[in-house]
């Protein structure tokens, strides 16, 4: 798909043409559901617990104008450290 509003990380676009499993995950407790750095810390720990159970998390938000599948350490700072 090329959609210059939509980005998904390779690992999820690999983990979904080989049909393993993927986890939605919202972005709203690293935004404005807990302080920094407890929201990022919850958000990788969260990864971690989908991670061990076999499939792979794809956090999602709206960046930028571009609603994005799977973010990057820097999405995930610039998310939890923004006003």
């Amino acid at each position: 798909m090329n959609n210059s509003y939509l980005e998904i990380l390779p690992e999820i676009k690999q983990a979904l043409t080989h049909g393993k499993p993927v986890v939605a995950l919202e972005s709203t407790i690293i935004s404005h559901g807990m302080p920094y750095p407890e929201n990022i810390k919850t958000a990788k720990e969260l990864d971690g617990i989908v991670r061990e159970n076999g499939a792979v998390p794809a956090t999602i938000a709206i960046l930028n104008g571009k609603m994005k599948v799977g973010l990057s350490d820097s999405d995930l700072e610039f998310l939890a450290t923004s006003k």
